[in-house]
């Protein structure tokens, strides 16, 4: 069982999408520093890809400097400063286009899109607020 969550669409690299969802976990705290990461066998056997992925996974991965790669230990997610709002919001770039493009194919306008993620939020806030931050409002949450 690998100790992060990847769904593998048919149409984009694979290489891509892993690398996009072990930075994911990382910045989200679902990988925390020092823990193990799955060894390339581990990686392959469990996502049914190619090694030589799976490695350069892991490759791309230690020169971001999100994986440190101990010989003798194995592969440990490395200890890395809180990342910014932007590096946080950039995870999402992804689902926002998507969220953007179903809301156009509808025929939502940017205020009803706008609506419906503040509903979403208001309803998911009152059920469990943002894990270490309080939660956010600028003026531009007030701009539609």
């Amino acid at each position: 069982m690998l100790p992060f969550t990847v769904e593998l669409k048919i149409g984009t690299s694979v290489y891509e999408q892993l690398v996009y969802a072990v930075h994911r976990a990382i910045v989200s705290n679902q990988l925390s520093p020092g823990d193990r990461f799955p060894s390339i066998r581990t990686l392959s056997q469990e996502l049914r890809i190619n090694p030589n992925t799976a490695q350069k996974v892991v490759t791309r991965l230690a020169d971001q400097g999100l994986l440190a790669v101990q010989p003798g230990i194995g592969t440990l997610v490395a200890k890395l400063p809180d990342p910014s709002p932007r590096e946080r919001s950039d995870l999402l770039a992804r689902q926002v286009e998507q969220l953007v493009v179903e809301a156009r194919r509808l025929s939502l306008t940017r205020a009803e899109l706008v609506r419906a993620v503040k509903d979403h939020w208001t309803r998911l806030s009152e059920s469990s607020p943002p894990k270490g931050r309080e939660q956010e409002t600028s003026t531009e949450d007030h701009a539609e």
